[in-house]
């Protein structure tokens, strides 16, 4: 996985959007239209962590590497190197795919 030419501050991570499905559990191939955004992705990068009020920084529970389903309207979509990603906060992340 190529390194992503953005770096995420404080408690915000960048995240590549899996792709959607092409059909469905039945076999019906799905048009673009009928297509739902995924709610999965892959964190590309992460930020350093949260600035607590005492002036240090809470690290991230979250690594590189990882697949995570978000919220439906979770983050900013941007696009990076002509490839659509998102930017969140970590808040956003409902939970890690193991």
């Amino acid at each position: 996985m190529a390194r992503a030419s953005i770096r995420p501050l404080g408690d915000k991570v960048l995240v590549k959007r899996l792709d959607a499905e092409e059909t469905t559990l039945g076999g019906i191939v799905l048009p673009d239209s009928a297509k739902e955004k995924p709610k999965r992705g892959t964190i590309l990068s992460v930020g350093e962590g949260r600035l607590l009020d005492n002036g240090k920084r809470q690290a991230l529970q979250l690594s590189e590497g990882e697949q995570v389903l978000f919220s439906s309207y979770a983050g900013t979509e941007v696009k990076v190197d002509g490839e659509e990603m998102i930017i969140m906060d970590e808040s956003d992340i409902l939970a890690v795919l193991e």
